[in-house]
């Protein structure tokens, strides 16, 4: 007997897995388990995926619903792992509570790097693996080394062709090839999904913002995410927008949307905010936007790739100076939108689709900040990002790096080696600070 389990924390994840197996990239199975895995800061008041509008068109995919949460309660997913002399015990138990018996497992996960996808390929130690990506991460490096025991089990990454050309770096490490999942597949579901949310705004042609709640990931602070979506709602107004739908995150407080709808009142803008959880992807097949505004949300590249929507992003800039530590997994989506969307402010490229750069560009771009975020991870990639750094560090690319990070490493664009001492020198730093202050007497 085989079984196949396929854990999902989202909905949009669930979907990819729903077209994957539609379009046969599993092989066939006994049993087909998916493990709901509800990574909310408080699960207790966050629906979990098969809670939501529109799972029960991606249920008849398996066989049986079970929940992560459970299994490891009173602990939180995210936050709880096995200890080693426990993976035994905890194979042997999930085996029973599960009904596996003697079962060949194979695993389909998403974010391996991490619990509670790490913790389960961990407990079943002799499981192949397959990794799914539902977003754009998958384009950027692997987040933390992986135990060759992990690493070496991957047999190949499935992902959507969200950026047409361009080729993941995920768990390219462990020559792990990636394998696209059909576009038409991912779309069919969808449009599965279209008739769900029987309680949204009968709103048609809008311009759609996309709130991401940043402020829970500490990157930027809750004023300056309510001011960001004023920032999109400017931004749809200066394109001609009066009519405007608000997509909040999930779980992002209501509070989020105070500033923005007094700001809509201050404009003269007609807004509605939608309360009911379900994919980006369903508002645009029932409300087919005008524009999508976003800062660097998945959404915005499926709006841009899937549905040909135009789009535009908003404060990518301030995240790539803001994301902390430099090897931030979310670099590289920042990077992605920012370069390839137009911002609000330029109604040409919007008509047009048009961003900074083009996909061969944005390629050559990616593996260059691939490196300078995993150098341990990715060193072949070496030789590549100094060729990068050497012909086309500029006014368009610094954004995307940090010279303190290039000085770390031996790049091109930081301090010379042999003058790497000056920063941390105080004699120096005095000189600089003194020279600064001249400076500005003189403009004066």
């Amino acid at each position: 007997m085989t079984t196949q389990i396929f854990m999902a924390s989202t909905l949009y994840g669930t979907a990819t897995l729903a077209a994957a197996l539609d379009s046969g990239c599993f092989a066939p199975a006994d049993r087909r388990i998916l493990l709901v895995s509800n990574n909310a800061t408080t699960p207790e008041t966050t629906p979990a995926v098969d809670e939501m509008p529109g799972f029960e068109r991606l249920r008849s995919r398996f066989d049986d619903v079970l929940s992560w949460n459970e299994a490891v309660f009173p602990f939180h997913p995210g936050g709880w792992t096995p200890r080693v002399e426990d993976v035994p015990l905890w194979e042997r138990s999930l085996r029973l509570a599960w009904g596996l018996g003697d079962d060949d497992v194979a695993l389909a996960v998403e974010s391996i790097q991490v619990d509670p996808a790490l913790g389960v390929t961990q407990i079943f130690t002799d499981a192949p693996v397959t990794v799914y990506a539902d977003g754009l991460m998958s384009y950027g490096p692997t987040r933390n080394k992986l135990a060759p025991l992990v690493g070496t089990r991957v047999e190949r990454l499935l992902h959507l062709d969200l950026v047409p050309g361009l080729e993941p770096l995920l768990l390219t490490e462990f020559g792990v090839v990636p394998e696209v999942v059909a576009t038409p597949a991912f779309t069919k579901v969808l449009a599965e999904l279209a008739g769900t949310g029987g309680e949204l705004p009968d709103v048609t042609e809008p311009a759609l913002l996309l709130g991401q709640y940043l402020s829970a990931l500490n990157i930027l602070s809750a004023e300056e995410e309510e001011n960001l979506h004023v920032r999109m709602l400017k931004g749809a107004v200066h394109l001609g927008h009066t009519r405007v739908v608000f997509k909040p995150h999930p779980t992002a407080p209501a509070r989020f949307t105070r500033t923005l709808e007094e700001e809509a009142e201050r404009l003269g803008v007609n807004l509605t905010v939608v309360d009911t959880p379900v994919l980006a992807e369903v508002l645009y097949q029932r409300m087919r936007p005008a524009l999508v505004v976003g800062c660097f949300s998945t959404a915005l590249l499926t709006a841009s790739a899937l549905y040909g929507l135009p789009v535009a992003r908003v404060g990518t800039e301030t995240l790539l100076d803001r994301l902390t530590p430099f090897e931030n997994s979310n670099r590289v989506p920042v990077t992605i939108v920012d370069a390839l969307l137009p911002e609000p402010t330029d109604a040409a490229a919007v008509a047009e689709g048009r961003g900074r750069m083009d996909t061969a560009a944005l390629g050559d771009l990616v593996r260059a900040v691939g490196f300078t975020m995993q150098p341990r991870i990715l060193p072949g990639l070496r030789p590549e990002a100094e060729r990068y750094l050497s012909a086309r560090l500029d006014d368009g690319t610094w954004r995307y790096f940090k010279k303190r990070r290039l000085t770390s490493l031996g790049l091109p664009g930081g301090i010379p080696q042999r003058l790497a001492f000056l920063p941390h020198n105080a004699t120096a730093r005095k000189v600089v600070r003194r020279a600064r202050s001249i400076r500005r007497a003189l403009r004066r």
